[in-house]
């Protein structure tokens, strides 16, 4: 028999909503730079009936503010990943070299998906 109250609750072992988060990959920008874009991208939809050049041109600025800090934070990821595996010896150094080749995987999967 289907029971509606189970159905809606997370899945065994992972939290809902409320609850903290576990595993998966980590936010490319902080929860500050993430709130700010949400902030503004409201603020535009809210204002838009009033004003919607303006609330378009704030929308704008705000998509491409978040643009070039969602680049910034990718440069910087590859950076990082880089520098962790450049010069590696692959004959004594293999778990590393593999998991880093799982973050860029990781990475461009989740570009792809957007």
């Amino acid at each position: 028999m289907y029971d509606q109250t189970r159905a809606q609750q997370p899945p065994e072992g992972r939290p809902g909503s409320a609850g903290r988060r576990t595993s998966g990959p980590e936010p490319l920008l902080g929860a500050d730079e993430r709130a700010d874009v949400t902030q503004r991208l409201n603020h535009a939809l809210n204002t838009f009936a009033h004003s919607p050049l303006e609330a378009l041109e704030e929308a704008e600025t705000a998509f491409d503010e978040a643009a070039a800090q969602l680049m910034s934070a990718l440069t910087e990821r590859r950076s990082d990943l880089h520098a962790a595996w450049h010069g590696q010896d692959p004959e004594t150094q293999g778990e590393e070299l593999r998991h880093a080749l799982r973050q860029y995987r990781e990475i461009a999967q989740r570009l792809l998906r957007m």
